[in-house]
């Protein structure tokens, strides 16, 4: 029971499917699982709201994070073939404070709540070997914010390896493009730096 989707994409609903040559049996609560996990604490962080401490609400979400997204891989493709050039205790320091970077960003966009709600579609898609968890952010007014998971399979579970706002733009390249031109300035102390100077305008410090 598979059909052809948008842009020549698979559907499936819990289904075998070939990607890259290889079989796969995937069912979306295996996929899904993660990003419902995310979600209940994107609304634990936005019920909590700007009056809990920037802190408080970083600590909260900061371990679901680093389960669910495959934080390291994220950094590897977001900095493309610069990395390898880079040195061991600059990647190490680059990593940490990637991911202060990222769970910050989660808690300065996710940081009220007025009765929305988060769906996640029955479905699944496939982009090469990875599966998109498509969700949305609907509001109370019925305004809709689309948010997809490219999700890449690590061993028995899956990881979030990009993020798809409103269905097309992708974090990773976004990324890239900005650190990119960061790292061709000053390297990868540069880019540190940067993140930091991010981190505190989004903590306020």
């Amino acid at each position: 029971m598979m059909a052809q989707g948008r842009r020549g994409f698979i559907v499936l609903a819990g289904l075998s499917f070939l990607a890259g040559g290889r079989a796969f049996a995937v069912g979306i609560d295996q996929v899904a699982t993660p990003i419902a996990s995310l979600q209940q604490g994107l609304l634990t962080v936005m019920k909590a709201g700007k009056s809990t401490p920037f802190e408080q609400r970083y600590n909260l979400l900061a371990p679901i994070i680093e389960r669910v997204f495959d934080v390291p891989q994220i950094l590897r493709a977001s900095v493309g073939l610069t990395w390898s050039s880079i040195p061991p205790q600059q990647q190490q320091a680059l990593l940490q404070v990637f991911q202060r970077y990222t769970v910050a960003t989660f808690v300065s966009n996710f940081d009220s709540y007025n009765g929305q709600r988060f769906n996640i579609s029955p479905q699944l898609r496939t982009v090469g070997n990875d599966v998109v968890v498509d969700t949305q952010l609907v509001s109370t007014d019925g305004t809709v914010h689309r948010l997809d998971y490219v999700m890449r399979q690590e061993g028995y579970s899956w990881k979030v390896v990009d993020v798809l706002s409103d269905g097309s733009i992708s974090q990773v390249a976004t990324q890239r493009s900005d650190f990119v031109s960061v790292l061709r300035q000053g390297g990868a102390p540069a880019l540190i730096a940067r993140l930091q100077q991010k981190v505190a305008n989004l903590s306020g410090g």
